[in-house]
Parts: C-alpha cells; structure tokens; sequence
C-alpha cells in the first residue's frame, strides 16, 4: 500500500516528470524560423470582450466562417447591450444567418457572459482585465477573472490573455498537442490540459516567445504535421520525430497511414 504524500510535499511539475528533450530550443527555432520569421500584429479589439467573442466563433468553425459570423453579429448588435436584450434566440438567429455549427451553444455562451459581467460588473467589457499589473501575480488574476465567466474553458482562457492582453499565456490548440505527441515531447495519454500546463513550464515566461511557438506551432499542424497526410519529408522536424518513420518518408504529399492514436 502506498503511504500518503506529507501534506508539505507539493505535486512534482510536469516539466519533472517529464523533462523536455536536448533538442527543444532546436524546435522552438526552427518552428519559428519556418512558419513565423515576421509575427503578425496582436489583436487590437477596443474591449477584450471582443476578442473573447470572436475566439468563441472560432470554435469548431473555419477563418472565413467566423470572421462573417463576427461581421454579421457585430452589425446586428452594435453594442453588446443590444444582444443582451435580444436573449439567447435572437443572437442564435443571427449566428445561423451567417452560416457555421453550433449556433445554439455560441449563443447561449455569448448571452450567458453578457449576462454575467451585466450582474457582476454593471457593464459589459472586460476592459478592467487591463488594469492588473504587468506581473505572474497580474497575469494571474487576469485569468482568473475570464476563467469565472461562464462557459470560458482553459484554451479560450489562454488565448485571450495572449492575443487580447499581451500576456504570457501558452494556448496549445490541437495543430500544436498532435505534433507535441507525434514528436513524444509529451506522452499520448494526455489530456490539452496537461499538455498546455507542459509547455507552459518548459517554455521561457515572455509574451514574444509564446506568441510566436503558437503560432509557428499552429501552421506546422495544420500545415506540414497534418492529422491523415502529414508532410514528413517536408518537416523541418523530421530529424527529431520518431513518427517519421512510421508514415513513411516517401515523396512529399504522399498519404501515410491512418493518424496515431490519441
């Protein structure tokens, strides 16, 4: 039987458990080398309740989708006090006019935080997340507070810190998880919860290196380490990715087997 942990023993980080490899500053360089030598501009929405918004249309919708589903929901409701009033049936049926899934459950998300910050702030904007200072303790309280809105999750939580404040977030989108675990920088068996708290402590604590590792980290995946046809010969990160082999490095574009598992 195994004794009990003392209550004073902490947890053992991840990065602990298990320790990035000697080639990981390799990968972050030649990442961005490849995908992000010029990084594009951070959002620049007046009000991060904006950005909060347009990464929820985001989900499980292509660019183009969200953007029109952004444009047409924003020309319906000018201000935001509009699409509270409206309820959650008005602003489904101005999500479904402009195409894309899920437009009930965006829509309950969207009315559900109006109505939250309309009960718990008086207004509704998230400009205050601003006002924390510039700090671990700041960039904490920041994603608490978004991490309190109703139906926000981890991922949306990480990127709109990192988009929308500038802050040293380390979003990990499933283009990023499916490379990490091809490349066994993290074990299969983890969920995007760890593999997000992984590379948040392996990762150096400024915004430009996260910002850039997302992005170069996402085109790669969506790229070049495609789910069913990934580009090996292609990867600049063939060198270090034991699944290499197993799809095979014929001619580049060439199908390989079925993704892996997990």
């Amino acid at each position: 039987m195994r004794s009990p942990r003392p209550p004073s023993a902490r947890a053992p980080f991840l990065a602990e458990q298990n320790p990035p490899p000697a080639w990981f500053g390799d990968y972050l360089s030649r990442l961005r080398e490849t995908y992000a030598p010029e990084l594009p501009p951070p959002r620049s929405f007046p009000d991060p309740l904006g950005g909060l918004i347009r990464t929820i249309l985001s989900q499980q919708n292509t660019r183009r989708v969200a953007q029109r589903q952004w444009e047409v929901l924003t020309a319906t409701y000018p201000q935001w006090e509009a699409a509270l009033l409206d309820g959650p049936d008005g602003i489904e049926a101005t999500l479904k006019s402009a195409g894309g899934g899920l437009s009930r459950m965006k829509a309950d998300y969207i009315y559900g935080i109006l109505a939250h910050l309309e009960e718990r702030h008086g207004a509704l904007s998230l400009r205050f997340l601003r006002e924390f200072p510039y700090t671990p303790q700041g960039h904490e309280q920041a994603r608490a507070a978004l991490a309190a809105l109703p139906g926000v999750g981890h991922k949306t939580v990480a990127l709109v810190l990192l988009f929308d404040l500038r802050r040293p977030a380390m979003p990990v989108d499933g283009n990023m998880e499916r490379a990490a675990k091809r490349l066994e920088l993290v074990p299969a068996a983890w969920n995007s919860h760890k593999v997000e708290r992984w590379y948040a402590e392996v990762v150096t604590g400024d915004w430009e290196t996260r910002f850039a590792l997302h992005i170069s980290g996402v085109r790669h995946g969506r790229d070049t380490c495609r789910s069913k046809r990934p580009l090996c010969p292609a990867c600049p990160l063939r060198e270090f990715c034991p699944s290499a082999a197993i799809f095979g490095l014929g001619a580049v574009g060439e199908a390989g087997p079925p993704e892996l598992a997990g």
